[in-house]
């Protein structure tokens, strides 16, 4: 099993992004994906989550109504659009796969991860 993240890069405040989480070996309908970012000196928070199997979603309070996930099953990735970009969501962001029938929140509720990609934001 294998997920690879790609599409960080350094924007400025304001801007949007979409990163990409393409899964392979793994049977995505079956699983939910997390993306979990992790700035220097802080912990690794989870951000986002989706499930396959019921199409549910969540979000920390943080980016609600600034990010949202897609899925594109035929590919087997995941997309985590971010709007209105802020300093603070500056981090490593890594996404996780999860054999659940719900969003779990925690790092060990996860089976597979990627190795991430960096997201900065300006001011």
């Amino acid at each position: 099993v294998q997920l690879v993240e790609s599409g960080g890069g350094l924007v400025r405040s304001g801007e949007s992004l979409t990163l990409s989480c393409a899964t392979f070996g793994l049977p995505f309908e079956d699983y939910c994906i997390g993306w979990f970012r992790q700035a220097p000196g802080k912990e690794r928070e989870g951000v986002s989550c989706s499930c396959n199997i019921d199409g549910s979603a969540y979000h920390i309070d943080s980016v609600k109504g600034r990010f949202a996930i897609s899925s594109d099953s035929g590919r087997s990735t995941s997309y985590l659009h971010m709007y209105g970009l802020k300093p603070d969501d500056t981090g490593m962001y890594v996404c996780a796969a999860s054999e659940a029938t719900f969003c779990r929140r925690l790092p060990n509720d996860y089976d597979f991860w990627g190795r991430g990609t960096q997201v900065t934001v300006s001011s």
